[in-house]
């Protein structure tokens, strides 16, 4: 008798667990590694409008962009990309043979290095542009409280001055979050805009950081 019980217990979880996943309430094994296959599934950003790359990109530009505000870069190291890096470009235009690249690692204590960077040249005098990270941070990265920008965008430029823009040529893959200030004083009529982009790019379903872009108004 026993042994009948236990047979027709089995057979009725059975018939109960049959019925749950026709009902979508029970998640087969095949169903996860299906789901988890989709969201490793590359992005088709071309398709993509920006209110979708929104969606996609929002939370981790997000925390980028308050640890830079915050001055967290332990947080920030933990969204750089393991293997291309961060590129620092103090302009528009991203020069990937001189811009400097940093590692997770490097990132995390990069406030406290005391290292002289050749970062590039300024616009204008055309004089090397030698920093140490903070000074950089606070003149080409968080110049101003991007967090709170007036305007944001996603794979659409704002900001536009006489260096070309080529961050969709050198990032053709990657969603780039636009943060931008129209300017500070009225009296120069627009001139002292300012923009932060941030550059992400998916790897096994996750979005690292890849570049960090300051542009401003140049001659």
């Amino acid at each position: 008798i026993g042994l009948l019980a236990s047979v027709l217990a089995v057979s009725a979880y059975y018939f109960w667990q049959s019925s749950q996943i026709q009902q979508g309430s029970v998640q087969t094994g095949s169903d996860t590694e299906t789901e988890s296959a989709k969201n490793n599934q590359p992005v088709n950003i071309a398709a993509s409008t920006e209110s979708e790359l929104k969606t996609l990109i929002g939370s981790p530009t997000a925390e980028v962009v308050l640890a830079m505000k915050n001055n967290d870069f332990q947080k920030l190291s933990s969204y750089v990309h393991p293997q291309k890096g961060v590129r620092f470009s103090p302009y528009a235009h991203v020069n990937i043979d001189d811009d400097l690249v940093f590692s997770a690692d490097k990132i995390r204590n990069a406030l406290s290095d005391k290292t002289k960077y050749e970062w590039g040249v300024f616009d204008g005098s055309g004089l090397p542009i030698v920093l140490t990270f903070a000074e950089y941070d606070n003149r080409f990265i968080y110049s101003h409280d991007f967090a709170n920008a007036t305007d944001v965008s996603y794979n659409r430029k704002i900001g536009s001055g006489n260096i070309i823009n080529n961050v969709f040529e050198t990032y053709p893959n990657s969603i780039v979050v636009e943060y931008h200030f129209p300017g500070f004083d009225p009296e120069f009529g627009g001139m002292d805009w300012e923009s932060l982009r941030l550059v992400f790019e998916q790897m096994n379903g996750r979005w690292y950081l890849v570049g960090v872009i300051h542009d401003q108004w140049t001659i």
